[in-house]
C-alpha cells in the first residue's frame, strides 16, 4: 500500500477522500491549516510542507479557496513534491473553467495548466458543483425576505461522496492526465433547486429571477458550467435535503 496526502484533508471533499483511502489500506496523511500534525499553509510553503510531502507517492490535491491564492498553492506544492520525487498529483478542478470567465473558475484553470506543465505523473477530474455548494449558496440567499436568482441559469449538482469515490479510484491507479467530466444526476434550473429547498427547510419566500449581465453570466447562462453528456452521479439533490434534514432531526 501507498502514503498518499491529500490536502484539504478536513475540507467537505477532502475528509470524505482521507476515509475512502484510510478504508483501502492506504497511509494517509490529511493536510490543513490547522489539522495535526501535518498543519500547513500552502500559500506559505517552508520547511513544514516539505516534511509532510516527505515519503509520499501520491497526493490528491482538494485544497482551495475562492478568495485567491491557489495559484501560489499550487506551485508551492508542485515544487515541494518534485524534490520529494512524488510520482503522482491528482487534481479535482470544475467544469467548464475553461468556458465560463468567472474569476474564481479562471484560478482553478491556471491551477490545471500547472498541473500539467509541472514534470510530475498527473490526473485532473473535473466535477460539477457539489450539493453542499448549492445548498449553502441558497441558504446565504434565504436571509432575505425575497430569495433573488439570477435568471434563466441551470445548474448540475453532484453529491460529494460520489466525486470523493472517484478521486480515491484515481489516487490508487497511475497517472490518467485529463479524465472524463463527473456531472450529477440532473441538470436543473436553480429556481427548481431554490424551491426543493425552501420546501426541505419550511422557509417561506417569494422567488425572483433576476436578469444580470457581463460574460461570466452569459456563460452561466448559455450551459458552460454544465456536462449533461457525463451525468454520472445517482445521489439527486432532493435526496440530499432529504438525508440532511433526517441527519438534523437526528440530532436535536
Amino acid at each position: 500500500m501507498s502514503t498518499i496526502l491529500v490536502t484539504g484533508g478536513t475540507g467537505t471533499l477532502g475528509r470524505h477522500v482521507v476515509t475512502r483511502l484510510r478504508t483501502g489500506g492506504h497511509e494517509v496523511r490529511g493536510l490543513s491549516r490547522h489539522a495535526q500534525p501535518y498543519a500547513v499553509d500552502l500559500r506559505e510553503g517552508g520547511p513544514a510542507l516539505d516534511e509532510a510531502v516527505t515519503g509520499v507517492d501520491t497526493i490528491v490535491h482538494c485544497a482551495t479557496s475562492p478568495r485567491g491564492g491557489d495559484e501560489k498553492a499550487a506551485r508551492n506544492l508542485i515544487a515541494a513534491a518534485r524534490r520529494a520525487g512524488v510520482g503522482h498529483l491528482v487534481y479535482i478542478s470544475i467544469v467548464g473553467v475553461d468556458r465560463v470567465p468567472f474569476g474564481y473558475y479562471k484560478s482553478k484553470l491556471a491551477v490545471e495548466r500547472l498541473v500539467e506543465e509541472s514534470g510530475l505523473g498527473w490526473t485532473v477530474l473535473r466535477a460539477t458543483q457539489f450539493h453542499d455548494l448549492v445548498f449553502t449558496v441558497l441558504q446565504g440567499m434565504a436571509r432575505l425576505p425575497v430569495l433573488l436568482l439570477p435568471a434563466r441559469v441551470k445548474d448540475q449538482p453532484v453529491d460529494v461522496t460520489e466525486v470523493a469515490d472517484r478521486l480515491a479510484e484515481l489516487a490508487q491507479g497511475e497517472p490518467a492526465g485529463r479524465v472524463d467530466d463527473m456531472g450529477g444526476p440532473e441538470v436543473r434550473t436553480f429556481d427548481s433547486l431554490a424551491r426543493a429547498y425552501l420546501k426541505a427547510t419550511g422557509r417561506r419566500r417569494a422567488v425572483v429571477r433576476i436578469p444580470l449581465r457581463g460574460a461570466s453570466y452569459d456563460a452561466f447562462r448559455a450551459g458552460g458550467h454544465l456536462a449533461p453528456e457525463r451525468a454520472v452521479g445517482k445521489g439527486t439533490f432532493d435526496e440530499y435535503l432529504t438525508k440532511r434534514s433526517g441527519a438534523r432531526a437526528a440530532h436535536r
